[in-house]
């Protein structure tokens, strides 16, 4: 059956092979030379203009291997060797093709260069879709069995008779996939490469699009449906989040005689220009896009636009929030008119220089500014640059745990922002930049690290403030905030961790939303139409406050695991480890690995990487290297020198085996493992930096494992008169040592034993609760609470 199936599909499959050289030019290429081969995902190297940046990646099923001057993958599923399951375990590649605003794209030819190994697929078929849900083959099955080689040119494809890839207008994508099956063993390769010329390109044309075809009318009814293809005239007042016709909607243009109001959850986008002499309203968690670099964004007479800001409950007046603004030509005053002069900032980089801990000179960097002129004050007068981030509190009448607001009135900023981004090399860690989304919708951290990786790192940082300034926190001034208050999110793992607050950041960044980004060279960065999200949920998040979740597509099965510690007087702190393509077990610079804030804290929970000595907040491993036996050194330090129980516990958990697995704390102190997959680990500890006491484990295994039992029951602890304990151990076994510890964790007493049951006396106890480690003649280790009389 399946024999005859190939057989049937051969005449296409020919007559679809043989067109050699149709097209009018390659619109997007790659070409791979002096790539290491193991890149996440690749640019193209060819991109004809009025065409969107394509980007080169790869399914969830396989991952990268480094394969230089190629783009080459490994662990193709080997069982059950059929197109079906290619699909169903997402082996494929993919990349994606989109005509700019204002034009549409014809697509003529396919072209590609593959390389395999003896045990890699050897089984191939291209597939397209124009909505990314539904895809349909291109001709018949490829079969390529040539092995190693640096790569053998494909007959090239044509697409000029599908007929749904001609006259592709903007905001249509297509999207290719080359699926491969047949490997043999895991480690068997498949690459696009070639020793000269593109390894992968696309052929077409791209022309103006055709002005908007037809017009829909809005006056109280719609005369006929909205869609990207359609101009829109909005002639009576209409609220997207009203219900039954009035919702969300796309348009080729957009004229707003009357009110429009974009309310939350909902959205409207547009494809080319924007005309009001109405009034259009954008609620704080609604969206308003327009794509592409032509289109224009006009008020005209009496007209209006406004983007409504609100913020969560602030504690205090006194609280930030990092702004940006998503209009045209406004300034300080305007947008926060009641807010105290000394209290709106924004954050010169030129002058940030970190090389020092503040107030010395020993050479140690904290992340602060060592000369105190990095923030300078925001005069009322002072137009809110677009994409540049302002640092702002409430007015001094606002109400303790109130929510606070913004209005920004003006025409709705459009196409393509640059702001400037400055690099020291002489800052010994960052060299902050502080910037903001400057449209008023969400926009992707994704989209808008890979456009500019070359000037900015993957990290970004949002203010998430949740305790009041303090004397003993560091900084320039008297009283300074915690920076542990910043929430962190990483391109790399396509996952973030909570700041002070209870908000964890997604790679979606809202409307009017300010946030660090560390730098790696002087220049520009773009924002652009094209990074804008048009959906209900992209701008639900705000810092400070509403809890979020996402997931990339991309890394949705990846293993991450997210620890949270606490304390009994207020600590708080997160940190994220995730094993995801791309990364490695050692150092890998920013996007995967963020190295935690070196200021003084009370109390910090951090991982450690055997070639560094920072400390890190985030740490991305190699995909592949999760397994049960797995260590991973886990660094604790306090300054807290009065009596406090700190807890660690799991915050969340992602992935295949972190989720199918128990995840344990050992404790090499107290020689004690704990699940924290149950339960959460209560612990006290004196002041110091303990970077040998925590791991992470996998397997229930006390370091001095000897088989025997270290169950709690195994000894009896009583409290007696004057101040004696007695200790008896089961099993006729005979106690050799105890230790008695007090909650810090600090050694007060140690005696020594020789039989089944020992008494002693503890005088000197300054607490009447205390910790036994009771060592018994079999070697075994019992560590027990206890309360004396």
């Amino acid at each position: 059956m399946k024999k005859t199936t190939l057989i049937k599909s051969l005449p296409f499959f020919i007559a679809l092979f043989c067109a050699v050289n149709i097209g009018f030019g390659q619109i997007v290429a790659w070409e791979f030379a002096t790539k290491l081969g193991n890149e996440a995902t690749v640019n193209a190297t060819t991109l004809a203009p009025n065409l969107n940046p394509s980007i080169l990646s790869r399914g969830t099923g396989i991952d990268p291997r480094g394969l230089g001057d190629s783009f080459s993958s490994d662990d193709f599923n080997t069982a059950g060797n059929t197109q079906a399951n290619a699909i169903l375990f997402n082996d494929y590649l993919e990349f994606q093709v989109s005509a700019s605003t204002g034009y549409q794209v014809s697509l003529s030819t396919l072209d590609a260069s593959f390389r395999r190994s003896s045990t890699g697929p050897d089984k191939f078929i291209w597939r397209y879709s124009t909505n990314g849900i539904t895809f349909t083959d291109i001709g018949g099955i490829i079969s390529y069995n040539t092995v190693a080689g640096n790569g053998t040119p494909q007959t090239q494809i044509n697409l000029s008779a599908i007929s749904a890839l001609q006259n592709v207008l903007s905001g249509t994508i297509i999207t290719f996939r080359l699926y491969g099956w047949g490997a043999t063993a895991a480690n068997g390769t498949f690459a696009l490469r070639n020793t000269s010329g593109n390894d992968l390109s696309i052929g077409g044309t791209v022309t103006a699009a055709p002005a908007c075809p037809t017009t829909v009318t809005w006056n109280g009814t719609w005369s006929g449906t909205p869609t990207a293809s359609t101009a829109v005239i909005i002639d009576a007042p209409y609220d997207t989040g009203f219900g039954g016709a009035q919702t969300s909607f796309n348009a080729c243009s957009l004229t707003v005689n009357s009110l429009l109001t974009v309310a939350n959850n909902t959205y409207v986008e547009v494809q080319n220009d924007v005309s009001v002499s109405g009034e259009i309203y954008v609620d704080t968690q609604g969206a308003f896009v327009q794509r592409g670099n032509v289109g224009t964004f006009t008020l005209t007479g009496s007209g209006k636009a406004s983007v409504q800001k609100q913020t969560p409950q602030k504690a205090k007046w006194y609280y930030y929030t990092y702004w940006s603004s998503p209009v045209v030509g406004t300034t300080i005053g305007t947008v926060f008119p009641d807010v105290d002069g000394d209290r709106r900032f924004w954050f010169n980089a030129n002058n940030y220089l970190d090389q020092h801990t503040v107030g010395t000179t020993n050479g140690i960097p904290d992340d602060i500014d060592d000369d105190n002129n990095d923030w300078q004050y925001a005069l009322a007068s002072e137009v809110m640059a677009a994409g540049k981030g302002y640092a702002v509190t409430e007015a001094r009448l606002h109400m303790p745990n109130a929510t606070g607001s913004a209005n920004f009135s003006g025409a709705f900023n459009t196409r393509n922002v640059t702001t400037g981004i400055s690099y020291n090399p002489l800052n010994t860690l960052y060299s902050w930049n502080f910037i903001g989304n400057p449209y008023p919708s969400a926009i992707d951290f994704h989209a808008f690290y890979l456009a500019n990786s070359t000037i900015v790192e993957g990290l970004a940082y949002f203010w998430s403030q949740a305790s009041p300034p303090l004397s003993t926190n560091p900084g320039n001034q008297q009283l300074n905030f915690n920076l542990n208050d910043y929430a962190i999110y990483s391109f790399g793992l396509s996952a973030g961790t909570k700041g002070g607050g209870p908000d964890t950041p997604t790679r979606y960044i809202p409307t009017g939303q300010g946030f660090f980004i560390p730098s790696k060279a002087t220049g520009t960065v773009t924002f652009t139409n094209d990074m804008r999200m048009a959906n209900t949920t992209s701008n639900s998040l705000f810092f400070k406050n509403t809890e979020a979740k996402s997931k990339a597509a991309a890394l949705a099965n990846a293993n991450k695991l997210w620890l949270n510690l606490t304390s009994d007087n207020g600590v708080f702190g997160q940190i994220l480890m995730g094993y995801v393509d791309g990364a490695t077990n050692g150092l890998d610079g920013l996007t995967y690995d963020a190295p935690k804030v070196p200021s003084e804290v009370p109390a910090s929970l951090y991982w450690l990487i055997e070639e560094s000595n920072n400390k890190f907040t985030i740490q991305g491993k190699a995909a592949n290297s999760i397994n049960e036996d797995e260590t991973i050194q886990l660094g604790f330090k306090t300054t807290i020198n009065v009596a406090t129980l700190y807890t660690l516990s799991i915050a969340q958990l992602q992935g295949d085996f972190l989720t199918n697995n128990p995840v344990y704390l050992r404790d090499n102190l107290l020689n004690k493992v704990h699940d924290l997959s149950v339960s959460d680990y209560t612990f006290s500890s004196e002041v110091g930096e303990f970077n040998k006491r925590f791991e992470i484990v996998f397997t229930n295994k006390t370091l001095a494992d000897t088989g025997f039992t270290t169950d709690a029951n195994s000894v009896k602890i009583t409290s007696l008169d004057n101040n004696s304990v007695s200790f008896k151990a089961s099993n006729n076994l005979n106690i050799s040592q105890v230790s008695i510890l007090d909650m810090l964790g600090r050694t007060l007493y140690s005696f020594k034993g020789n039989s089944n049951e020992e008494t002693y006396k503890l005088s000197n106890l300054n607490q009447n609760v205390f910790i036994a480690k009771i060592t018994l003649s079999n070697g075994a280790v019992v560590t027990k609470k206890a309360v004396l009389k």
